[in-house]
């Protein structure tokens, strides 16, 4: 039997193997990583590890003896080059073949290039891996001036991370406001200000018409014809699926591996979890029972969806459910997002914004549908639990501090 082979070691594949054994999976289990290290942690990537707080010790998602507990076999510094779906082999970029009963696809997402001349200038950097991490970490130790291109959640972790280690931070963005597809302008706001009081500067709505410089860049040129002096770029512009191998081989692709409540591709003996699935979410705006199809970026959507695949493996069906929820650490903001408030039709306020500890929960049709809490942990916890349960608050009660969240679950 060829057992369990997942393609690609990161967070999914690492939770689907896990998954899988705790659902029973007796089979043999094969996870390819591209990179030389075995899984770890990314979020630390951009945030603690960027600025030296977070040591590479404490990056792996498993100790080694945790695989070996659980009888999964890692290769890794190989790729996949292909998927005989017929014959059921993988063959690698080694030369070997991996014959499988079952086949995972937690491919990930790469970062999008930028899409201006002097992108290939040396000292432009994209963050996705730890190599990226090291290299960015080694020229900020050299550099005083650095840009970053992108004021989405990586865009600005990252700038945040370098102005903490001393250099002179500028974040370009194209649209008029940070995050603006990600949060409110509330939101919005508040982060600017935030790095605005530490020092960075913004050009927003604005994009660049070229990076300067021989052999490294030494200066960015924006489409308003200022030039920003710079020792390095960090461009933060999104990331695109990794679903070549799922096309190669004809499996249904659509903004991502598509696949079913149960993370069954179009393929039932290939499942595919991660950044690289586009998967029915039921909290999605508009989704019906059943949910929208949705490729969520974010750990928890990594995890859960990966849950649901190992235990399809194990031959354990259980549809995706869980309510979308992720963070973002700024300096001393830590923000905390849940649901999909996109398309709300009321917000109500928590806390208070000049103190930096608050929260906004987002309404549509008088149901809780997200939360943004920022400084608010329990406030974010309860919120969770509150989309979730679809529960109906009044909303003054909602704006009652002397009314706990979580009180509002038993209402």
């Amino acid at each position: 039997m060829g057992g369990l082979v997942i393609i690609g070691a990161s967070y999914a594949g690492t939770q689907l193997a896990l998954a899988a054994r705790a659902n029973g999976f007796a089979g043999s289990i094969t996870m390819i990583g591209a990179e030389p290290h075995a899984p770890y942690q990314r979020p630390p990537l951009s945030k603690g590890f960027l600025c030296d707080a977070v040591d590479a010790s404490s990056l792996p998602l498993q100790s080694p003896e945790r695989f070996l507990e659980e009888r999964i076999a890692l290769r890794t510094g190989v790729t996949a080059s292909g998927i005989d779906r017929q014959a059921q082999v993988v063959s690698l970029s080694d030369g070997s073949q991996l014959h499988y009963d079952a086949l995972a696809l937690t491919t990930g997402a790469r970062c999008r290039p930028l899409p201006c001349a002097g992108a290939q200038l040396r000292h432009v950097y994209y963050l996705r891996d730890l190599a990226d991490a090291y290299e960015i970490k080694a020229r900020a130790r050299q550099a005083r001036h650095a840009v970053v291109v992108g004021g989405g959640f990586i865009g600005l972790e990252v700038a945040a991370s370098l102005r903490t280690l001393g250099l002179d931070v500028t974040v370009i963005e194209l649209q008029e406001r940070l995050l603006q597809r990600a949060v409110p302008p509330l939101i919005s706001t508040f982060l600017r200000q935030a790095h605005e009081e530490e020092g960075v500067r913004f050009r927003l709505a604005t994009c660049i018409r070229q990076l300067r410089g021989n052999d490294a860049v030494t200066g960015v040129e924006l489409e308003t014809g200022e030039i920003l002096p710079t020792d390095m770029v960090v461009a933060g512009l999104g990331v695109m699926p990794n679903v070549e191998l799922a096309e190669a081989c004809s499996l249904a692709v659509d903004n991502g591996i598509v696949v079913d409540r149960f993370a069954r591709t179009s393929d039932p003996a290939i499942v595919a979890a991660g950044d690289c699935a586009a998967y029915p979410n039921p909290w999605a705006p508009g989704s019906t029972l059943g949910g929208r199809c949705v490729r969520v970026e974010s750990i928890q959507s990594a995890n859960d969806l990966a849950k649901v695949a190992g235990a399809t493996v194990a031959g354990r069906l259980s549809p995706y459910e869980a309510v979308p929820w992720f963070w973002s650490d700024q300096y001393g903001y830590k923000l905390q997002m849940t649901g999909f408030p996109a398309g709300h039709d009321q917000a109500v306020m928590r806390g208070n914004v000049a103190a930096g500890r608050f929260t906004v929960l987002y309404l549509k049709d008088g149901t809780v549908v997200g939360a943004h809490s920022v400084n608010r942990p329990q406030d974010h916890m309860a919120a969770r639990r509150l989309v979730a349960a679809r529960v109906r608050p009044d909303p003054a009660v909602l704006a009652d501090e002397a009314v706990a969240l979580k009180s509002l679950l038993s209402a």
